[in-house]
């Protein structure tokens, strides 16, 4: 069965465009959300596997919602993204509840299920 998938972004392509290619590679994308609060309401709904959460939203960063996803009874992995690399949050991302971390340029399908399969935290990101 195919992880269910919640993408969080405040860019609508980057939304449309991880849709795509996490849906081409197996996933079920089965909702998008812009912005922290949305995404809390959304993952209620909808009750992904996996949220792809992007850490600098306009209303909370993305550590903060991570953290109520945690709180949730029925919690979703949550795999962080940014367009900055990882060592632009220092320890933030270890320090977080989500499971890791993966650069806007380096997600493919495969990427993510490492993360979300793996044991490892973080994936290496260029730059």
């Amino acid at each position: 069965m195919a992880a269910r998938v919640l993408i969080v972004d405040d860019h609508a392509p980057f939304r449309s465009l991880a849709r795509r290619l996490l849906m081409a590679e197996g996933f079920q994308v089965v909702g998008e959300a812009a912005d922290g609060a949305e995404c809390l309401s959304v993952a209620r709904d909808l009750v992904p596997d996996v949220v792809l959460l992007d850490i600098q939203l306009p209303d909370l960063d993305g550590f903060t919602v991570a953290e109520a996803l945690a709180a949730e009874a029925r919690a979703p992995i949550v795999v962080l993204v940014s367009s900055r690399a990882l060592r632009d949050y220092g320890h933030r991302v270890d320090a977080s509840t989500a499971r890791g971390f993966i650069a806007k340029g380096e997600l493919s399908g495969e990427t993510l299920l490492r993360v979300i399969t793996g044991p490892a935290r973080t994936v290496p990101c260029s730059g």
